[in-house]
C-alpha cells in the first residue's frame, strides 16, 4: 500500500515546514512552487516525494529555449515529409507523428505519478502562463488527431525555480509555495551524516566551521552551498586530509580543495584578504 503523507526518507532530510507544504500541495491538488538557493535539494525533493510515496517520478527539466507546448506534444513533420518521399505506409496515420511530452505522460499514466518540472525560471517569462489553461482543467487537445488528452489521476506537481525571473502572478495564485531556507548547521550536520555516516566527529565539525565560516563572508559573489560543501567533504576524505589542516588558526591561505567551494577568481581572492587582514590584526 502506498503513504500517503510526505515524512522526508532515509536520504532526504526535510524540515517540518517542507514536510507541511508536500503535503499541503497534495491535499490542494495545486503545484508545489519550490524556491531556494541552488543546491539546497529541490530537485532530489521531488525524487524523494516520489520515492517515499511509491509513485512514478517524471522529470522535465526546463531550458532557455523550451515551450510550453513540447510538455504536451509535438507534431514531427519534418519525419513525416522523409518517410514520405520513401514511400513508407505508417505515413497515412499522423498519430505516428506524435511525440508525447512529460505532461502527456503524466496525465496518462496508470496510477499518480509526480511530475517535477524543474527550473522553470529558465524560460520564457510566457512559459508559466502557457500551462495555466493545462494545469487548472488536467487535459489538453491534440488537433492534429482530433484527440482530447485527460489526466487520469491528478499528478503531483512539484515545480522549482532559482528566481532568475519573476514569475507571473496568475501562475503564483495557482501554486502553493514553499521557501528552502539555507540549514542551520544542526540541520547541515543531520545532511551530512546521512550521505557520510562514518565521517569522523572532529572533522566534520572542523569542516562545517570553515563551510560556514566561508558562507559568513560579506561580499562573496556566489556562497557556496549544500551540495558542493557534500562534494568538498567526499574530496577531504578521499585525500585523507586532517582535521587540524581544516582549522582557522592553522590554516596558511584557504582551505584544502577550496575549489569545491569557490568558484570564481573573485570569491578567492577576497576571501586571502580578508585571511591575510585577519592575520596581521593577530600579529
Amino acid at each position: 500500500m502506498s503513504e500517503s503523507r510526505f515524512r522526508g526518507t532515509d536520504r532526504y532530510i526535510a524540515t517540518d515546514d517542507l514536510m507541511m507544504a508536500v503535503n499541503a500541495a497534495v491535499t490542494l491538488g495545486r503545484p508545489l512552487l519550490i524556491k531556494g538557493e541552488p543546491g539546497t535539494g529541490k530537485t532530489q525533493l521531488a525524487e524523494e516525494v516520489a520515492r517515499a510515496l511509491n509513485r512514478q517520478f517524471i522529470q522535465w527539466h526546463i531550458k532557455s529555449t523550451t515551450k510550453a507546448q513540447q510538455g504536451l506534444y509535438e507534431y514531427d513533420a519534418v519525419s513525416r515529409l522523409r518517410d514520405s518521399q520513401l514511400g513508407e505506409a505508417r505515413v497515412h496515420d499522423i498519430a505516428n507523428y506524435i511525440v508525447k511530452g512529460k505532461l502527456w505522460e503524466a496525465f496518462t499514466t496508470d496510477s499518480q505519478p509526480v511530475l517535477l518540472i524543474d527550473e522553470i525560471d529558465k524560460a520564457d517569462i510566457e512559459f508559466p502562463n502557457d500551462l495555466l489553461l493545462e494545469l487548472d482543467r488536467m487535459e489538453f487537445y491534440v488537433y492534429e488527431t482530433r484527440q482530447m488528452v485527460k489526466a487520469r489521476h491528478r499528478p503531483i506537481i512539484i515545480i522549482t525555480s532559482n528566481n532568475e525571473k519573476e514569475l507571473p502572478d496568475a501562475f503564483l495564485r495557482r501554486c502553493f509555495f514553499h521557501y528552502i531556507r539555507f540549514p542551520d548547521r544542526e540541520t547541515m550536520e543531520r545532511i551530512v551524516q546521512v550521505h557520510y555516516p562514518d565521517l569522523k566527529k572532529h572533522l566534520l565539525a572542523e569542516a562545517l566551521e570553515a563551510f560556514f565560516e566561508i558562507r559568513d563572508v560579506s561580499g562573496l559573489k556566489k556562497r557556496p552551498s549544500t551540495s558542493e560543501l557534500l562534494d568538498w567533504i567526499k574530496l577531504l576524505v578521499a585525500e585523507d586530509i586532517p582535521p587540524e589542516a581544516l582549522r582557522g588558526d592553522q590554516r596558511k591561505l584557504i582551505p584544502p580543495l577550496y575549489g569545491a567551494l569557490l568558484k570564481n577568481e573573485q570569491d578567492v581572492h577576497l576571501f586571502e584578504k580578508l585571511l591575510f587582514m585577519s592575520r596581521r590584526k593577530k600579529d
